[in-house]
């Protein structure tokens, strides 16, 4: 006999709606903030109304009032976007006053110097500092908030849950759900899509096809490439990753180890679920952090040197030619490059 579907203690489903974080319908289905937005402006119509109406004649005010009430129906009632007309107006005015210019300046960005033409200096406005929340990040992945606090972001695999039988679902659910009750601090489950570059895929499958021991082997490849070229050229293609990212409120000495042990607890928890945890170390997180700024761009080198890292020169008693070269690499891209066929002093 199956349990009742909406029965916990007999090992039902329970469905939990997905809009908690929904704000209360006070009155006629609107929230506190759009009764407020609607009461406000309907009270001084009002009192306009009884304070002019021996001077304005009815249909005059009326079509004086007319615009106003319909732009604060908009205001109040307008969503886009999963958010309402007033939190994008107050939006749109704060990004019109900010500065549109930032540059990463943290002691501040200098006055122009007065060779500068006067003209200049007085109309164009200066850029202003971009205040980032990450003040570090170390070589063992732990991302310095400031005040905020420590972060470690881990990577996390996949599994295919509408594949698993309904058993298999339930063991699922259930060890997951005994790691969230285990949590002794609020994590971030982070699922970003990035853009997916196909073109070294489809050059090695044509390079590799021609060695294929039978001629259908061959032709197969060269289609398969043929059809992986037509598909990113008719559509952006797309990848899923997930991070969870733990973060640590006291950004001490021992905020990294606490970060350690509990990367280790989530792979320990996880892991009953099929999924594996391994935490990102300092060049993978700067990866992670880049794409997020800037989804669109190239990723990062592998194998360049962090921010705050100090570069040393190589040593003097290796090869003048291969000096060169490493030297030579290492001057030309953007940050310093740790790889080379010298020896780091």
């Amino acid at each position: 006999m199956s349990s009742p579907q909406g029965d916990p203690a007999a090992g039902g489903r329970v469905r939990i709606p997905a809009d908690v974080d929904r704000e209360d319908q006070i009155l006629a289905g609107l929230t506190a903030r759009q009764l407020a937005l609607l009461a406000v402006p309907a009270a001084v119509l009002w009192a306009a109304y009884f304070a002019s109406r021996h001077l304005v004649p009815l249909p005059v005010f009326a079509a004086l009032a007319v615009p106003i009430g319909v732009a604060v129906l908009t205001l109040a009632l307008g969503r886009r976007d999963g958010l309402s007309a007033d939190r994008l107006l107050l939006a749109a005015v704060g990004q019109a006053r900010r500065p549109h210019r930032l540059v990463p300046a943290p002691g501040g960005v200098p006055a122009l110097p007065r060779w500068a033409p006067a003209a200049q200096r007085a109309g164009e406005q200066p850029p202003a500092p971009l205040r980032l929340p990450v003040h570090g990040l170390g070589a063992d992945g732990v991302i310095d908030l400031g005040s905020g606090g420590a972060v470690l972001i881990c990577r996390a695999s996949t599994v295919s849950f509408a594949l698993r039988t309904q058993l298999e679902q339930q063991a699922l659910v259930a060890a997951f759900a005994r790691y969230l009750n285990s949590l002794p601090a609020s994590i971030q489950i982070l699922i970003r899509s990035e853009p997916v570059d196909l073109t070294a895929i489809i050059a090695g499958l044509r390079q590799a096809a021609g060695g294929l021991p039978h001629p259908g082997l061959e032709a197969a490849a060269r289609e398969h490439a043929d059809f992986l070229a037509g598909l990113g050229a008719d559509r952006d293609l797309l990848t899923r990753q997930v991070l969870l990212v733990l973060s640590d409120p006291k950004n001490d000495a021992g905020a990294a180890g606490r970060l350690r042990r509990r990367a280790a607890d989530a792979a320990a928890g996880l892991g009953a679920a099929g999924i594996t945890i391994t935490a990102l170390d300092g060049a993978a997180a700067a990866v992670v952090l880049a794409g997020a700024a800037d989804p669109w761009a190239p990723p990062r080198p592998a194998g360049l040197a962090l921010p705050e890292d100090t570069i040393f020169g190589l040593d003097p008693t290796t090869s003048t030619s291969t000096s060169t070269t490493t030297a030579s690499t290492t001057t030309g891209s953007t940050g310093s490059s740790r790889a080379g066929a010298g020896k780091w002093s």
